[in-house]
């Protein structure tokens, strides 16, 4: 066996494992990309907003003060669920058309 190399004289191991390598830096990149993007959703026509990131995380909610109405707060909590889930949504999207791009339409386990 070739010092070093543990798969001894295997044709292209070398190249195949820094491909690998490759992908792992590129996972862990688009990864740290996804928990910095902002994604926003709204409802009840802006009344309602919700910011997730590229990682399903809700890291805000906002609501105007012109939708709080103390006789119907079921439509408030309706009105933040939509948004919320809209907002997570856009995130999961984002991030399966961003592995996609990574791993050129394979489907690799793990990396959803």
């Amino acid at each position: 066996m070739a010092k070093g190399n543990p798969f001894g004289n295997v044709p292209g191991m070398g190249n195949m494992m820094k491909q690998v390598q490759k992908m792992v830096e590129d996972q862990q990149k688009m990864e740290q990309e996804l928990r910095e993007l902002r994604l926003e959703a709204t409802s009840g026509g802006g009344m309602v907003k919700a910011v997730a990131n590229g990682a399903g995380e809700i890291l805000e909610i906002t609501i105007d003060p012109q939708v709080v109405d103390p006789e119907d707060v079921e439509m408030l909590q309706d009105l933040i669920v939509s948004a919320v889930r809209e907002a997570i949504e856009k995130g999961v999207e984002t991030r399966e058309a961003r592995v996609k791009e990574l791993t050129g339409g394979l489907n690799i386990p793990g990396l959803m």
